[in-house]
């Protein structure tokens, strides 16, 4: 086993517990479609969060061919993928007890939570990039704080969540497009 194998172990077991979770509430949701009031922006946030999961999974195999890892590496890493964790299980609302989920509603408050995560997330970027891929400082400095930037608007402006999500399915678009 290689120590990129090694490392990956945790943190391939974080991110699939972000994707079962994102599935696991979307079904929950779909089974109590006549309860649940859906919203459009909800489904298209929660829609890029699993795209940054599937994102983060396979940019890590491009590490494959680091030579020598850290323990800090491993740390932030590890980081990285909790708090992809962390948005996936604060995108959707859960249907529980007799209360209708309102998708709008949930982005607007407790769903914040999911915003913060990826700021966290984008906050681990340019260690990544400049450290771990060494990727151009600008480049790497300039994309992730474009991604604060709108988590931040999300969490101060919640009543803007609509056209902010468009503009989080854009810029996840162009994370894809370059990291593909």
């Amino acid at each position: 086993m290689t120590q990129h194998e090694y490392v990956f172990v945790a943190i391939s077991i974080i991110l699939g517990l972000a994707i079962t979770r994102l599935l696991h509430t979307m079904g929950l949701l779909i089974r109590a479609r006549r309860r649940v009031v859906f919203h459009w922006a909800t489904v298209l946030w929660a829609i890029c969060v699993m795209a940054y999961s599937l994102q983060f999974w396979w940019v890590g195999w491009e590490l494959r061919n680091l030579e020598t890892w850290t323990f800090s590496s491993f740390v932030l890493l590890t980081a990285g993928s909790i708090f992809v964790y962390g948005a996936a299980e604060m995108a959707l609302p859960l249907p529980d007890g007799d209360d209708e989920p309102d998708f709008l509603t949930h982005s607007e408050g407790l769903g914040r939570l999911s915003a913060l995560s990826m700021l966290l997330y984008f906050g681990v970027g340019p260690y990544v990039n400049i450290r771990l891929f060494d990727n151009d400082l600008v480049t790497s400095l300039v994309l992730p704080a474009l991604g604060i930037l709108l988590m931040s608007l999300v969490i101060l402006f919640p009543k803007l969540f609509r056209v902010i999500s468009i503009s989080f399915a854009a810029y996840t678009a162009v994370i894809l497009y370059l990291t593909a």
